[in-house]
């Protein structure tokens, strides 16, 4: 194990002091219940958040709050953790109970929550600047994507009213009816001088984005 060990942190270019803190960052509570990567996970989360955030403000200083956290939200989510993971080999590296399981894209869950416990691991043993610029050149083509970052039409039109009127949409439900395992929900949504709109779904949160994409369809906004 310590010659593999030695192999990843060529691969990701640290050479840690504490071995022990990047094997703990490698186990999943599956095969330690007590010396596990859950904690390292918790700190990672929220140096990822910090390294992250703060980059966002740099590169987009005229965006919103709405904005910046929707560009967040693509950088952060456990899709994008686990892809990063899978892209610096961490899955061949990460230590289950069962020793005879091989980590594949699939367990995303688990390469995600060990890519954050890395990025701890990082911190803890090298200090901020460094596992900073860590987290920037593993991320570096995710970050370089957020200046495409597609708005959905809630986030548009609560954007819209935002800046145009200083008040938010307002969403109503109007009715609900169907099985609970298969709904339909209208609900309507306006902006102040607009008229309302209904939007349909089988979910409030498909309702409400229905009506916010025919109301900003309305009102001409793209």
């Amino acid at each position: 194990m310590i010659n593999d060990l030695n192999l990843f942190q060529k691969d990701i270019g640290v050479n840690f002091s504490n071995k022990s803190l990047l094997l703990k960052s490698l186990t999943h509570k599956s095969a330690n219940q007590l010396n596990n990567n859950e904690k390292l996970e918790f700190l990672g989360d929220r140096v990822l958040a910090l390294v992250l955030s703060n980059k966002l403000y740099e590169l987009y200083p005229k965006e919103t709050e709405g904005v910046l956290d929707k560009r967040f939200a693509n950088l952060v989510n456990r899709k994008v953790c686990c892809e990063i993971g899978l892209s610096i080999g961490i899955h061949k590296y990460i230590i289950v109970g069962n020793s005879k399981k091989k980590i594949n894209k699939n367990d995303e869950k688990i390469i995600s929550d060990s890519c954050e416990a890395l990025v701890a691991a990082v911190f803890i043993d090298k200090g901020f600047n460094f596992a900073k610029n860590f987290v920037l050149k593993i991320w570096k083509k995710n970050i370089d994507k957020s200046s495409i970052t597609i708005l959905d039409s809630k986030t548009k039109l609560q954007e819209f009213s935002l800046k145009l009127h200083k008040t938010l949409p307002i969403y109503k439900l109007l009715d609900s009816k169907g099985p609970r395992h298969l709904p339909t929900y209208k609900i309507s949504v306006s902006i102040k001088n607009s008229k309302s709109i209904i939007g349909v779904g089988s979910s409030k949160q498909q309702a409400q984005q229905d009506g916010a994409k025919k109301l900003l369809k309305e009102i001409f906004i793209k």
